[in-house]
């Protein structure tokens, strides 16, 4: 490392300015050119200024008001498109909705509301196909009813409308919701079963339409009896496809009118004769023609075949001239329910007049080996209170005879009664019976009185047919309870047995009229289905609910009933 040079005498003074000088030169030339840069902009923004005012003196007032009124013609423009892009979207919904209810018309008949021949087919295929993956048996029942042209002869054809239209209610109600009930022409209905355990289903399904249509009916005023015959097909034993299974069962209905009006018949034998309903004159020909005799069988087919061939004809017609009044389906629909609910009251009083219930209460009770004795006073007296109840019962709705049948309230003949004697009473008519099945009824009551204001009868009847369900459907041995609780305002009557239990499909219609759980078909005998509804109906005119509870099939079933205390 060397050392710097001497400097002569006076430099470091010389040198220390200079380099001073040097420092402070450089920043005052940066401010310099930034000043220049900030004038240059000033001077940017005063001919910007100059150029706005000039443009403003020579801008015309007419080119602001032009401006003004494109802006307007815009803004209409796009409102326009708007509102006719809303009106095509709305004209596109209303079309496709009309193609939809013209498809779903084009399916159902118009009379009835019941899938035609075109939806009939369509289910057909897909009932085969679900039957062949799961080796499962079908059924067909081909009805036609009995007497019918002379209801059309007599009492003209809005009547005999009329009629189709509550028939086809009846088998609606009748059966499951996975059948099909179809109107297949004129007077004539096909009914499809699907997935059946073994073929002696079909026969007690046909037992029970025969059952329902036999109930007298009032149509416009009018006491109708009506009678069917009905042939049964099966499937995969008497046809492997839906014409041939429906050409059989007809086969089958006509074997049995040829025998007598009234029954049903398999295909190729004769399942049971039932006795035709009364009717004013005996029973007209198939379809409007004469009943064919045993020799002239290719006759009478060829000739059923062209009355039918007239009647689809005949069908069509009806169709394209109802399709253009569709009010009528809503009235349709209202006709319905009002014949729905006359249909019911008349198999209520049919059920109020089998007195049945009294004389199995009573055989059980002569029947006990180990019994009291006397028995035969406590059976007369249990006879006969039951029979003043069901008299008193069918009085309240002949009293509603003459009332309109649309909503006609039921009639109650309320008075202050103890609960407690009334509970007592049905359970010591219901323990004999249950006792000689092997079952066990316990009962729960509160201390005490429980105060009620209402019909005795009616809910007399109300305890009976919640004990008769619970019995008839636990297996022998079960147990059934009758539990009652108090709240404030309210009694909380429970029935629960340990029985076959309720699928969770079946819960939610289980208190309408004619529906019955799949299993409890044929168990302990087949009920038309109208004990719950009878429930229902009397504990809501009491002001009271009713719900079920069961966990499914084998859990068992809870009914509870909730009535307000007298006040």
């Amino acid at each position: 490392m060397t050392a710097p040079p001497d400097l002569p005498p006076g430099a470091a003074a010389t040198a220390e300015p200079a380099a001073l000088a040097a420092n402070t030169s450089a920043p005052s030339a940066d401010l310099a050119r930034v000043q220049a840069k900030v004038d240059a902009a000033r001077a940017l923004l005063v001919r910007m200024l100059q150029d706005l005012m000039v443009f403003e003196n020579q801008r015309s007032p007419g080119a602001t008001a032009h401006l003004v009124e494109a802006n307007e013609a815009l803004v209409v423009a796009a409102l326009r498109s708007q509102t006719d892009a809303e009106a095509a979207a709305k004209a596109l919904a209303d079309t496709a909705r009309a193609l939809a209810d013209a498809a779903r018309l084009s399916e159902l008949d118009v009379l009835t509301q019941l899938p035609n021949r075109v939806l009939l087919r369509d289910r057909f295929s897909h009932a085969i196909a679900q039957a062949k993956r799961h080796g499962n048996r079908l059924a067909v029942l081909f009805v036609d009813l009995d007497n019918f042209k002379q209801i059309n002869d007599v009492h003209g054809h809005t009547t005999g409308d009329e009629a189709l239209r509550w028939v086809a209610a009846i088998l609606l109600a009748s059966v499951r919701e996975a059948d099909t009930v179809s109107r297949y022409g004129g007077d004539e209905f096909v009914v499809l079963l699907t997935d059946l355990a073994q073929p002696a289903d079909a026969v007690r399904v046909a037992e029970k339409l025969l059952a329902a249509l036999a109930v007298p009916s009032e149509v416009r005023g009018t006491l109708l009896h009506i009678s069917a015959s009905i042939g049964i097909s099966l499937y995969p034993d008497d046809g492997t496809d839906g014409p041939q299974l429906i050409s059989r069962a007809d086969a089958a209905m006509y074997q049995r009118k040829r025998q007598a009006a009234g029954g049903l018949a398999r295909h190729g034998q004769v399942v049971r004769e039932l006795p035709a309903a009364p009717a004013p004159a005996p029973a007209p020909a198939p379809a409007g023609g004469p009943v064919p005799a045993p020799g002239a069988l290719p006759h009478a087919l060829a000739l059923a075949a062209q009355v039918r061939h007239h009647a689809e004809l005949r069908e069509a017609n009806e169709q394209l001239v109802l399709a253009a009044l569709s009010a009528q389906a809503l009235q349709a629909a209202a006709e319905q329910a009002q014949r729905q609910q006359i249909a019911l009251l008349a198999v209520v009083m049919d059920e109020l007049r089998n007195p049945h219930a009294p004389i199995r209460v009573a055989a059980a009770m002569l029947g006990r080996p180990d019994a009291e004795t006397p028995l035969l006073p406590r059976v007369q007296a249990l006879v006969n209170q039951r029979a003043a109840q069901v008299l008193h019962l069918l009085a309240g709705r002949a009293g509603q005879a003459d009332a309109p049948a649309a909503g006609a309230a039921l009639l109650l003949a309320r008075s202050e009664l103890n609960m407690a004697g009334l509970i007592d009473n049905a359970v010591s008519a219901w323990r004999p019976v249950m006792a000689a099945r092997g079952q066990t009824l316990e009962l729960h009551l509160p201390p005490g009185a429980l105060p009620l204001h209402g019909d005795a009868a009616r809910l007399a009847q109300v305890l009976n047919n919640l004990l008769d369900n619970a019995s008839k459907y636990t297996p022998d041995g079960g147990r059934v309870q009758l539990l009652v609780g108090l709240s404030d305002d309210a009694m909380l009557i429970t029935v629960t047995d340990n029985g076959i239990g309720i699928g969770e499909l079946a819960l939610a219609g289980l208190f309408e009229p004619f529906v019955q759980d799949a299993p409890a078909t044929g168990l302990n005998g087949v009920g038309l289905g109208i004990g719950l509804t009878v429930v229902r109906t009397i504990v809501e005119a009491h002001g009271g609910s009713v719900t079920v509870r069961s966990a499914g099939s084998g859990q068992g079933s809870q009914f509870s009933v909730t009535l307000p205390l007298a006040r």
